[in-house]
C-alpha cells in the first residue's frame, strides 16, 4: 500500500480510493496525481479496485505502481460495490474517494480533508471537491447542428470541446456537490457553469462521488454504498443517509479536480440509461417527501409513456418499470426503517430541494388536467 507522509510527528492517516474498470489509457494520470499530492500532515494510502477489467489495467498498475495497493476483482461489480472494497480495505479514519478519469491539483486531498479540522466539524460526514471539466468548451449556437461530445445545461444551452486555438473556449464545472430536485433528480449543482468568477456556498446536499472525502465514523452510522445501485444515485442515496442522521455535508472550493466527464461509461449508452432511470426512482422512493416521490414517478411514467408511442427505447422503459415493481415491497421497508433511524425530519431537507425542468413539465401537466376536469 503506498504512502505518501510529511515530516510533521502529528501525521494521521487517510485512504485514498480509485475504483476503475477498462481505465488504462487514463488511469495513469489520475494515480500520478495521487502520488505527487503535497499534504503535509497526513499520510496517503492509495488503494485501486479493478473491477474485473479487460484491458490492461491490472498489469499496468502493477508494473507502474508497486507502491499501490491494487485489488483486482474477478467481474465488474459496479462504483458501489468497488468502493465499498476499497474502504474495507483499510482502517484509515478518513476515506477520499477519486474517479479514475480524474486529476487532481496538488494540493487537493489537504483541501477536501481541512473541512473536518474546523471547530464544527465533528459532525461533518462528507466533503464534495470542485470537479472541473477536463477540455475547454464553447456554447453551440441555436442553429448548429450538434457535434460529437456534446453537453447541455440546466438551461438547455448546448456546449461542445473547444479547440485549444479557439477564442470561445472557457472552463466549466462539472460538480460542485449533489443536489436534489423536487421531481427527484439526483443531478451535479453548478453543472456547465463557467468556473471564471462563480461563487458557491460551502453549504450543499450532498457529495459527488467523483471527488469527496468521507469520515469512517459516519459510514459506521449510516451504512456505505449501497452494491445494488451499481452505479449512478450511489452517491445521492448515502448523502440522504447521511443528513437524515444529523450529519453535515460540505462543499471545498479549493480542493480540485479536472475531470474526462463519462469516459468510462458514455452518457448516451444505453447501460447509462436504465440505470440512471431506474437509480432516480429508487433513491426517490426511499428517502424523498411524498410529493417530489410523487414528480419522480410521474414524470418518468409521462417519458416512457412518450418514447413508447413513439417506438422508442421500449424494452429499457419495461425493464425499469418491471425492476421498480418488483422490488417494490423492499423499498418501502427500507423507507420505513430510514424513517426509524432517522434524527432528521425529511421536512428539514426540504430546503435543499431545487426546481428542475422535468419538475415544471409535470406540474404544467397536473395543472393542464385539472382544468379540464
Amino acid at each position: 500500500m503506498s504512502t505518501i507522509s510529511s515530516s510533521s510527528d502529528a501525521v494521521r492517516a487517510v485512504s485514498v480510493v480509485v475504483v476503475s474498470w477498462n481505465g488504462a489509457s487514463f488511469l495513469g494520470d489520475c494515480l500520478d496525481a495521487l502520488l505527487a499530492q503535497q499534504a503535509p500532515g497526513w499520510a496517503i494510502r492509495i488503494v485501486v479496485v479493478d473491477n474485473g477489467s479487460t484491458d490492461a489495467t491490472v498489469a499496468m498498475v502493477r508494473e507502474r505502481y508497486p507502491q499501490v495497493r491494487l485489488v483486482a476483482l474477478d467481474r465488474n461489480t459496479g462504483f458501489a460495490a468497488g468502493a465499498n472494497r476499497g474502504i474495507a480495505e483499510t482502517d484509515a479514519p478518513f476515506v477520499v474517494l477519486v474517479n479514475n478519469d480524474a486529476v487532481c491539483d496538488p494540493g487537493f486531498v489537504a483541501a477536501i480533508l481541512a473541512p473536518f479540522d474546523k471547530p464544527d466539524g465533528d459532525r461533518l460526514g462528507a466533503v464534495t471537491g470542485r470537479i472541473v471539466l477536463a477540455n475547454s468548451y464553447r456554447p453551440l449556437g441555436g442553429a448548429e447542428a450538434d457535434e460529437p461530445g456534446v453537453l447541455v445545461g440546466f438551461d438547455g444551452r448546448r456546449w461542445v470541446p473547444a479547440d485549444s486555438t479557439d477564442p470561445r473556449g472557457i472552463e466549466l464545472l462539472n460538480s460542485t456537490g449533489g443536489q436534489v430536485t423536487l421531481s427527484g433528480n439526483g443531478r451535479d449543482r453548478d453543472w456547465l457553469s463557467p468556473v471564471a468568477g462563480r461563487a458557491t456556498s460551502s453549504d450543499v446536499f450532498g457529495f459527488c462521488g467523483g471527488a469527496a472525502a468521507l469520515r469512517r465514523s459516519a459510514l459506521d452510522d449510516v451504512g456505505m454504498f449501497d452494491p445494488t445501485l451499481f452505479l449512478y444515485y450511489e452517491d445521492t442515496d448515502l448523502s440522504w443517509r447521511l443528513r437524515r442522521r444529523g450529519w453535515r455535508i460540505e462543499y471545498a472550493d479549493d480542493a480540485v479536480v479536472r475531470h474526462r466527464h463519462a469516459a468510462s461509461s458514455g452518457t448516451k449508452s444505453e447501460f447509462f440509461l436504465r440505470h440512471n432511470e431506474r437509480n432516480r426512482l429508487v433513491v426517490a422512493m426511499r428517502h424523498a417527501p411524498a410529493s417530489v416521490v410523487l414528480r419522480a414517478a410521474a414524470h418518468a411514467s409521462v417519458h416512457a409513456l412518450r418514447d413508447i408511442v413513439r417506438g422508442r427505447n421500449v424494452r429499457r422503459h419495461l425493464q425499469v418499470a418491471g425492476n421498480v415493481l418488483a422490488k417494490l415491497p423492499e423499498i418501502l421497508r427500507q423507507r420505513r426503517e430510514i424513517e426509524r433511524k432517522a434524527t432528521v425530519r425529511r421536512a428539514e431537507l426540504s430546503q435543499y430541494l431545487v426546481a428542475d425542468r422535468s419538475g415544471a413539465f409535470v406540474d404544467h401537466w397536473s395543472k393542464v388536467a385539472k382544468t379540464r376536469r
